[in-house]
Parts: C-alpha cells; sequence; structure tokens
C-alpha cells in the first residue's frame, strides 16, 4: 500500500478541508495514474492507494478516508464484498465503484452493499472529479454512460426491494473470501496463511461452501465464481497454470 506523498499541488481553497480519497486497483498503472490525476485537482488529497480490497479495508480502519474510488474485480477480496465491509466499518465513508465491467447485477449488487456511485473506466477525469465531490455530498452519482444504458432509478429499486436470497448470500462473508481464493488456485495452506486461520478451519469452511453451493468438486467453485463475477478468466487461468507447475496439488 502507498500511503499520501505530500508534493503541495492540489491545495484548497483557504479554509477548506480537502476531500480525502483512498485508491484501490489491482493494477499498479492504473493507481498511480488515477494518483497522478487526482493530486493535481485543488481539493482532493490522495492519503493512500491499495492492491487488493484487503489491504482496502484496513487503510479505511487506519486512515478513514471520505472517500475510496473502488475497482471490481481484485485478488484475494474482489470490490463488492470490499465495500460492504468497509462500509460496515466506517459508515461515513463513501465508495465509489470503477470498473470496466458492468452489467445489471454487478450494479445492484453494489448498491446493495453499500456504493454511492459507479463509474465506467473510460470516464473523463472531469467526470470522475465530480462523482467524488457528489458522493461525499451525501449524494450518489453514476456515470453517464451507464445512464444511458440502464435504468438506474430501477436498478436502485431493485437492489433495495427484500428478494429472496441467492446461493451467494446463504454464503458468510468469510467464506465469500475463502470462494474467491479458491477459484484463484490458492491452496489451502496459502488461504490459511492469507487469512491467518489453520488449515483445518479452511477445510471447514471450504466443506461448508460446497455444501451451500451444492458444488462437487473445485471446478464447480471456479465456475460459480466466474458466472458471479468473483474472479475473471485470466486468475482462473494463471491459477491452473500455477498448479499445473505444482504438480495439481490445489487442496495441499
Amino acid at each position: 500500500m502507498s500511503t499520501n506523498r505530500s508534493t503541495g499541488k492540489g491545495s484548497p481553497a483557504s479554509g477548506s478541508r480537502p476531500v480525502r480519497v483512498l485508491v484501490v486497483d489491482d493494477h499498479a498503472v492504473i493507481r498511480q495514474g488515477l494518483r497522478m490525476l487526482l493530486e493535481s485537482h485543488p481539493g482532493i488529497e490522495v492519503v493512500a492507494d491499495c492492491e487488493n480490497g484487503r489491504e482496502a479495508l484496513l487503510a479505511v480502519e487506519r486512515l478513514r478516508p471520505d472517500v475510496v474510488l473502488m475497482d471490481v474485480v481484485m485478488p484475494g477480496l474482489n470490490g463488492i464484498e470490499a465495500t460492504r465491509q468497509v462500509k460496515r466499518a466506517s459508515a461515513s465513508t463513501k465508495v465509489v465503484i470503477l470498473s470496466g465491467f458492468v452489467d445489471e447485477e454487478q450494479i445492484t449488487g453494489a448498491i446493495r452493499a453499500g456504493a454511492s456511485g459507479y463509474l465506467v473506466k473510460n470516464s473523463d477525469v472531469s467526470e470522475l472529479i465530480l462523482a467524488i465531490q457528489t458522493v461525499h455530498r451525501g449524494n450518489q452519482y453514476y456515470s453517464a454512460a451507464l445512464s444511458e444504458a440502464f435504468d438506474i432509478a430501477d436498478l436502485q429499486l431493485q437492489a433495495r426491494r427484500p428478494e429472496r436470497k441467492s446461493s451467494l448470500d446463504t454464503l458468510t462473508p468469510r467464506e465469500r473470501e475463502v470462494l474467491q481464493l479458491i477459484a484463484e488456485g490458492r491452496t489451502n495452506q496459502q488461504i490459511a496463511d492469507e487469512l491467518v486461520v489453520s488449515v483445518k478451519t479452511v477445510e471447514a469452511h471450504k466443506a461448508h461452501i460446497m455444501e451451500k453451493l451444492k458444488a462437487r468438486s473445485r471446478t464447480d467453485l471456479i465456475r460459480y465464481a466466474l458466472k458471479r463475477g468473483i474472479v475473471k478468466l485470466e486468475s482462473v487461468d494463471e491459477a491452473e497454470r500455477s498448479l499445473s507447475n505444482l504438480g495439481g496439488a490445489g487442496d495441499s
């Protein structure tokens, strides 16, 4: 995680406090580019940048930023689940989803998780700044491109309606994390190390996940995670190659 590097640029007007922003994206080039763009704008202070959802949660608990710019598909802990946990940790922190992958289910999922805005990654800088300022004032903001493709009011209504729980909703937050890590090809030992739990605890979580999702194999879990947008195909391909190099020791 990179913390604030003050350069003296982008100082707010006298007497006003800058909007404190946390940038979260698993691609270093995107994080650095966003940071440079935001730090050059008066009234915005980038307090840190993070490469995954778990790192972002720790940063929110420590720094209490005003706004988080959150990527969706990230290793370890995806942006939707991270948003849910960020809002539990700091209710006053606003989250704006910034993603290149957009569909109705993902937008409604972000709203349910507590996001205040949703931007596509090809939005221009002026719209990015406007989104940050808008959610900081307590309002919601959705990309102009989204408004053209979707009925945002209807999606907001769908997100707020009580609905029958999906199979994913039956999983606990920790089980959702374990599901993602399994789909990314982590071994039980690697998952235990990352979550700071025992291998037996990981095995118990995996058994509960498979029972709840009616999965019979690790492949079933990967298919489910891909279908729900929890992981991206590139992550699974990389995981499969790594497992092949290790002799297929996926459950060791």
